[in-house]
């Protein structure tokens, strides 16, 4: 794999509570290099075009760029990416800080959520594993002290 990548994808059912990782081959990599590259690479392939941007069939995805997580100064950006709901069109930001690095860290060059779990679920992603975990226990409750 080349350097900058982990060659890992993983995609995330919500509705299935099921999870799986796609290992891209170089190739992949060397035509989507970008965050934002990854991002729309997987709304055109696995979205189908008149999808209801507040359906479960929208997708979320959190895609890193080549040179995320290295040395390289000012450079820990991500892309996140869904159809919007204001436009019907692609939705896309980018941001900065250690989110894009850690998700590296974890494993994994994007991250593909589709689908819609009945009750309140979270991701655990540390170290290349993934658990979706319930969080009924946190329904309700805000981030103020």
């Amino acid at each position: 794999m080349p350097y900058g990548y982990t060659g890992n994808i993983l995609h995330i059912d919500l509705s299935s509570k099921k999870h799986w990782i796609e290992n891209p081959d170089e190739n992949f990599y060397r035509t989507y290099w970008g965050g934002r590259a990854l991002a729309l690479y997987y709304m055109l392939k696995e979205m189908k075009p008149h999808t209801d941007p507040l359906s479960p069939d929208n997708l979320l995805i959190f895609a890193t760029s080549v040179i995320t997580g290295t040395p390289a100064p000012a450079i820990p950006r991500y892309t996140v990416c869904a159809k919007s709901p204001l436009t019907g069109a692609q939705g896309e930001a980018e941001a900065g800080g250690w989110w894009g690095p850690e998700m590296k860290k974890a494993g994994f060059d994007a991250i593909v959520i589709k689908g819609s779990s009945p009750t309140p679920v979270y991701l655990y992603i540390k170290d290349g594993k993934v658990e979706i975990k319930d969080a009924t226990h946190l329904w309700g409750k805000d981030t103020g002290i």
